[in-house]
């Protein structure tokens, strides 16, 4: 696959193009995936499958097959992201393995070497027809599924940061704007996306066909959702919002009905979640 034929790049160009966002959900099982595309085959929207580093290592890239599988078989546009890779080695791993896009995540670095390891990144992702996302700053907190990097302070993305990381060939960027991996704590939501800086990220992305994607969406007003897609962000990544449907009815339904209805039915319990998604951030109807 070259750049020019890259399904996630499509996916990302017609929904900057049309002003809608499109959820990239993580997934830890077959069961995600499953609810996950029947979500988009039915609310007829493109679709991310996000996968974590530890769906890599865990299976020894079956998991990766299986999202490619299923992806290749939808009815509508999906790809497959893997989301938080943290080490360069990892990355030109995932790069032998059927991902459309790599998020080459070296915020854990100082800036400098977040910047440089992501130019050389990007260069060998680009040879080998895989999409780019990074993150320029850093967003606090952490997820069940990535390195522990909880314990690290998060910094705003800054002018420069853009400007640098745009001039780096990077596809997609992650602002930190005051969102957060994870619990959102007693403050609750407190974004800075109005803030000067952040319009000047929109106006350079913009400029740069640089696509953004909103990290660190955790039980967020469907309002608060479409102000940002309407302001440009592209990529939404979900997570709990889809999750926590999954483990309530596992918990509700283990060892009182037959294996295969849970089944069946957790993938239904992803597929609503992931429709209501669809429908707050507009992707719904759009292929």
């Amino acid at each position: 696959m070259t750049l020019q034929d890259n399904t996630h790049l499509k996916i990302l160009r017609d929904a900057a193009k049309g002003r809608y966002g499109v959820i990239a959900s993580t997934s830890y099982t077959v069961e995600h995936m499953l609810g996950l595309i029947k979500a988009a085959e039915r609310r007829r929207s493109p679709l991310i499958i996000q996968l974590f580093p530890w769906s890599v290592k865990f299976s020894d890239g079956v998991l990766v097959h299986a999202a490619a599988q299923a992806a290749k078989q939808a009815r509508v546009p999906v790809s497959v992201h893997l989301d938080h890779c943290q080490s360069p080695e990892l990355v030109k791993q995932a790069c032998e393995l059927p991902f459309d896009s790599i998020m080459v995540d070296m915020s854990h670095f100082d800036k400098s070497e977040n910047l440089s390891k992501t130019k050389e990144l990007v260069e060998y992702c680009h040879a080998r027809g895989k999409a780019t996302e990074a993150e320029p700053g850093r967003i606090e907190g952490g997820e069940d599924g990535i390195s522990d990097t909880a314990d690290l302070s998060g910094a705003m993305t800054t002018e420069g940061e853009v400007h640098d990381f745009a001039a780096s060939g990077v596809d997609c960027i992650a602002p930190a704007f005051g969102n957060v991996h994870g619990k959102y704590g007693r403050r609750g939501v407190v974004l800075e996306w109005d803030r000067e800086s952040l319009e000047m990220v929109r106006g350079i992305s913009s400029k740069k066909n640089l696509f953004l994607a909103l990290h660190g969406v955790d039980h967020f007003p469907d309002e608060l959702l479409q102000r940002l897609v309407a302001s440009g962000i592209s990529k939404v990544n979900i997570n709990k919002d889809v999750m926590v449907p999954y483990y309530e009815h596992l918990e509700k339904n283990a060892n009182k009905i037959p294996f295969t209805q849970l089944l069946e039915d957790g993938v239904e319990a992803v597929a609503k979640a992931a429709e209501h998604l669809m429908d707050v951030i507009g992707s719904s109807g759009k292929v």
